[in-house]
């Protein structure tokens, strides 16, 4: 068994853009983020460990997940994924939004083609990859 390393493409984190400023603005806002717990919550979205978010921070790992408790206790999650799922259905719900809104999840610096055929957000000419509706119900 091989161990895994920085370079394979299964451990590379991805070039996506989850929110924009503004809705990041929001989401800080609405949950009451100090400044560092907004930058801890935007690289944990992104998908950096707790080790990553620390190197680029220039703190310990324990800060990073002691900024990340404090995060979870106010949006009132349990985990990373049910966080970025809730900051991107609070950031669709932004005032003058229309309920039928998608948040989209556009590839900035895609290295590799996919296999199939992406459709192309023309407003941006970025590919979307995938899209989640801002009302649906739980599956």
């Amino acid at each position: 068994m091989q161990n895994v390393t920085f370079a394979d493409p299964f451990r590379r984190t991805p070039d996506v853009v989850l929110l924009d400023e503004k809705q990041w603005l929001y989401v800080q806002r609405r949950y009451r983020m100090s400044p560092r717990e907004l930058q801890v919550a935007k690289l944990a979205c992104q998908g950096f460990t707790n080790g990553d978010v620390a190197a680029r921070l220039k703190v310990k790992p324990g800060t990073v997940k002691t900024h990340l408790r404090s995060v979870f206790g106010k949006t009132r999650v349990r985990n990373r994924i049910t966080m970025l799922l809730k900051f991107i259905k609070d950031a669709s719900e932004l005032p003058g939004k229309k309920s039928s809104d998608i948040a989209r999840i556009a590839v900035i610096n895609k290295e590799e083609p996919f296999s199939r055929r992406i459709p192309q957000d023309k407003a941006t000419d970025k590919e979307v990859v995938t899209s989640l509706p801002v009302n649906s119900p739980p599956v």
